[in-house]
């Protein structure tokens, strides 16, 4: 049997998956956790990652890791980061963003240029920040990088140089996501002056060579490792539940999205990715459990208890700033309250809130690909909960369909890993066995109040 190893550092923990690579059959995995906050020690990773892989590396004769998107680890020349790694969801450089977009031309050219209008997540915006605000540390930069790129060059052979994927690359805003190419120019309107970038691996090539003598793809980002596992088709949408909201659907065309709304993403087989993404998910039904004093098996029955609508309770949740719509300084609005409201109809509208905004992303979605969602999958953590799988094709109003659980990320990198080793033009096809189709009667109203509440404070 060959065996293959994805691994998915992911913004909470390394998870990786040991696969056989005829079928995408899990033989066996580990998990080790990451550090919170919005800025991490990125050796912290290195760590995870030999945690996580250690028993099963050896065993792989490829291997690929899959990474959280935009985070910036800035290095010096001995290779040691000169500051902690910004994350994807430190919203500190929202007004950098804002600048570079500015000095771009304006947001149209800023999509026409790099695919995607910059938000505070991407990390051009985090090495203007860090331009601005720790002039020094930016003065010894040397090499800026990728999560992903990080821990994939810690699990190569020594003297391996720097490597990344198109697919995170898109990420970065300075690279040309339709010409697959670095923007030199824009890493250096960026951080101020010019930095050493890793080389960008085509897509199903081989990167390098572990110490022990396996193959190392290229890995990717986490949404482009998570299309890589699922096996998205044109008409698929892809909807991800957890730290963060995605929709995302596969293009054979290039994404310039000039509202910002849609990112303009390239993915890990040569085509395009585009996706939006939320900064409040999961976290909306962690907070709203803490608020009621319950855990989330307790939430889910209070919220099936409510009726659609929650009495006319309706949130939006915007409770660390929002990256889609772009409100970086939002916190979350109430609205509907009275003195008959219950904790039942408040349990409800945090379910129906991070539904309906959701929704939202898969409208934009397929208005920019031009596809109508033949199948919209729902995968993510917080799909283990019955009050989200009920709820969820009532406010988005199609069926949705439920995916076997699994690590869809890590098994992307799998997936690619073993397209890597087998020098084929495409990767191998993995069955995906199981799933359910989950249906409901549309609640159009549902969605109406919370677009309501979104447009009028747009205007505050």
């Amino acid at each position: 049997m060959t065996l293959v190893l994805g691994v998915d550092s992911s913004t909470q923990s390394t998870k990786a998956v040991l696969v056989d690579a005829a079928d995408g059959t899990v033989v066996d995995s580990r998990t080790a956790p990451h550090p919170p906050g919005t800025e991490v020690d990125p050796r912290a990773w290195l760590t995870a990652f030999d945690t996580a892989t250690a028993g099963l590396l050896e065993r792989a004769d490829a291997v690929a890791v899959a990474g959280q998107q935009h985070g910036m680890v800035a290095l010096d020349h001995a290779g040691d980061p000169v500051r902690d790694a910004l994350l994807w969801n430190d919203t500190r450089s929202a007004s950098a963003a804002r600048a570079l977009v500015d000095e771009m031309g304006g947001p149209q050219a800023c999509a026409d240029a790099v695919g995607s209008v910059l938000v505070a997540s991407f990390t051009a915006a985090k090495l203007r920040w860090l331009r601005d605000h720790e002039p020094e540390n930016a003065a010894r930069v040397a090499e800026v990088l990728l999560p992903h790129d990080y821990v994939s060059r810690h699990a190569a052979a020594p003297g391996t140089a720097s490597f990344t994927d198109r697919g995170d690359a898109s990420g970065t805003g300075y690279f040309g996501t339709a010409t697959g190419a670095w923007r030199h120019d824009l890493l250096e309107l960026a951080l101020g002056r010019g930095a050493g970038l890793p080389a960008v691996v085509a897509p199903g090539a081989v990167a390098g060579h572990t110490p022990g003598g396996a193959v190392l793809a290229a890995g990717t980002g986490d949404n482009m490792g998570a299309a890589l596992g699922m096996d998205l088709a044109p008409g698929d949408v892809l909807v991800s539940v957890g730290t963060s909201g995605v929709a995302s659907a596969v293009s054979a065309t290039p994404v310039a999205d000039g509202t910002g709304v849609v990112t303009g993403f390239a993915d890990a087989r040569g085509r395009f990715l585009p996706m939006v993404t939320t900064m409040n998910a999961a976290g909306i039904l962690d907070l709203q459990g803490r608020l009621l004093d319950v855990d989330h098996d307790q939430l889910a029955a209070l919220a099936l208890a409510a009726p659609a609508g929650a009495h006319g309770a309706v949130l939006l949740p915007y409770y660390g700033g929002e990256r889609s719509p772009d409100r970086p300084d939002a916190v979350g609005t109430w609205t509907g309250l009275t003195g008959d409201t219950t904790r039942a109809d408040l349990a409800r509208a945090a379910f129906e809130a991070l539904l309906c905004s959701l929704a939202d992303a898969v409208d934009r979605v397929a208005a920019v690909t031009g596809d109508t969602p033949r199948r919209v999958l729902l995968v993510g953590g917080a799909t283990r909960s019955p009050a989200l799988r009920a709820l969820a094709p009532a406010v988005l109003g199609r069926p949705v369909t439920l995916p076997p659980p699994g690590e869809y990320v890590a098994r992307g990198a799998a997936r690619q890993a073993a397209w890597a080793l087998s020098g084929a033009a495409e990767p191998t096809a993995w069955p995906l066995d199981g799933g359910e189709v989950l249906e409901a009667e549309p609640t159009p109203q549902v969605r109406a109040a919370y677009a309501a509440l979104r447009d009028r404070t747009e205007s505050w």
